[in-house]
């Protein structure tokens, strides 16, 4: 089956693909985010960076609509993502997202897990999507692993079957929530090289990130977040390098 088109907006790629105006998220009387203005242009590499619980996982959710927001906007492609009339499969189709955790079903090979969304939620071909799943596991340098289980396999290479897994429903945008953050330092460099391909072919993708060096060598523009504000932004070697907020000098004094 094609994919279905998406919904008709507005939207050209000379606007930005993701926008977010205004975003507050708050869980009871605590506010996690508060008011947050965000922007990514098609093709770009923004990395979200802070302390924890400065509300970057939050940020993130709420691009494609895990975490609804409290007021404000968040469109992508045009699309206002927390429209109650949107199609939410749709939106998931367009954003793909890796979490920390893998969440691999661990009953199921890593080319049965890579195929399974195109297959059972939006009803594809199968010999077209194994085609494509073995392409995408050849890409994440797992060629050969197609019939292992997930125990089998290190975090790292849990992992980068998590991307191809995302990669494999097509989106047009990637999400990264702090996809190092469970691995040993040894198998961080082969996920973030993933991504940094990823990246250098053109896919836009917005992560948050602890990992400062990847941040500063591959990403256009970084969001410094404390609060639930975004506190500064601008590209790596101004952020980096000659940061101007103090609470982003703090941060980098601490981490770099």
């Amino acid at each position: 089956m094609s994919r279905s088109a998406a919904p008709q907006t507005d939207w050209t790629p000379d606007q930005p693909i993701i926008a977010l105006k205004d975003v507050r998220k708050s869980f009871g009387h605590l506010e996690v985010l508060k008011g947050i203005d965000l922007h990514v242009m098609k093709g770009e590499v923004i990395c979200i960076i802070g302390p924890s619980g400065s509300g970057k996982s939050t940020l993130i959710r709420t691009i494609n609509g895990l975490t609804p927001v409290t007021a404000g906007s968040v469109k992508v492609e045009g699309q206002e993502v927390h429209d109650d009339k949107l199609d939410k499969l749709a939106l998931r189709r367009k954003i793909g997202i890796v979490f920390q955790q893998y969440n691999l079903f661990p009953h199921r090979t890593v080319l049965q897990n890579v195929m399974m969304a195109p297959v059972l939620v939006l009803h594809e071909n199968k010999r077209e999507v194994e085609e494509r799943a073995r392409s995408l596991l050849a890409k994440v340098q797992l060629s050969g692993k197609e019939d292992a289980y997930p125990a089998q396999l290190s975090g790292g290479q849990q992992q980068r079957v998590a991307i191809a897994r995302s990669l494999c429903m097509r989106p047009d945008v990637m999400l990264f929530d702090e996809v190092t953050a469970a691995l040993d330092p040894e198998m961080v460099k082969e996920v973030l090289v993933t991504i940094k391909e990823l990246a250098a072919e053109g896919m836009t993708c917005v992560l948050v990130t602890h990992e400062m060096g990847f941040a500063r060598e591959v990403c256009d523009r970084v969001y410094f977040t404390d609060a639930g504000l975004i506190v500064e932004s601008g590209p790596p070697k101004q952020v980096f390098g000659d940061p101007q907020d103090a609470r982003t000098k703090e941060f980098l004094s601490k981490v770099l």
